[in-house]
C-alpha cells in the first residue's frame, strides 16, 4: 500500500510539474507576446505623432501661402484701383486736349 501511494505520488508530482512547467512556457510564450505587441503600439503611436507633425506642418504652409495670396490680391486690388483712377485722369485730360484742339481748329479756320 505504502509503494503503490508513494508511486502515485511521485507520478502526481511529475505531473504537477510537467502542468507547472507548461505554464510556465505559456506564461513566458504571452509576456514575450505582450512585449511585442507594446513594441508594435509605442511604434505605432510614434508614426502617428509623426504624421500629426508633418500634416500640421503642412496646414501651417498653406495658411501662410494663403495669408500671402490674400495680401496679393490685396495689393492687386489697390493697383486696379490706382490704373481706374489714372485711366479716368488720362480720358479727362483727353478729352480737354481734344476740346482745345477743337477750339485752335476753329480758330485757326476763322
Amino acid at each position: 500500500q505504502l509503494h503503490l501511494t508513494m508511486s502515485e505520488k511521485n507520478e502526481l508530482t511529475k505531473s504537477l510539474e510537467m502542468v507547472q512547467n507548461e505554464l510556465q512556457e505559456k506564461e513566458s510564450e504571452m509576456k514575450r507576446e505582450i512585449s511585442e505587441y507594446k513594441d508594435k503600439l509605442l511604434q505605432a503611436e510614434k508614426e502617428h505623432q509623426e504624421a500629426n507633425r508633418k500634416n500640421e506642418a503642412e496646414i501651417e504652409g498653406y495658411h501662410e501661402k494663403i495669408s500671402s495670396l490674400e495680401h496679393f490680391i490685396s495689393s492687386q486690388k489697390l493697383e486696379i484701383e490706382h490704373l481706374k483712377s489714372s485711366k479716368e485722369q488720362l480720358n479727362n485730360s483727353l478729352k480737354e486736349a481734344n476740346q482745345a484742339l477743337g477750339e485752335l481748329l476753329k480758330t485757326k479756320v476763322r
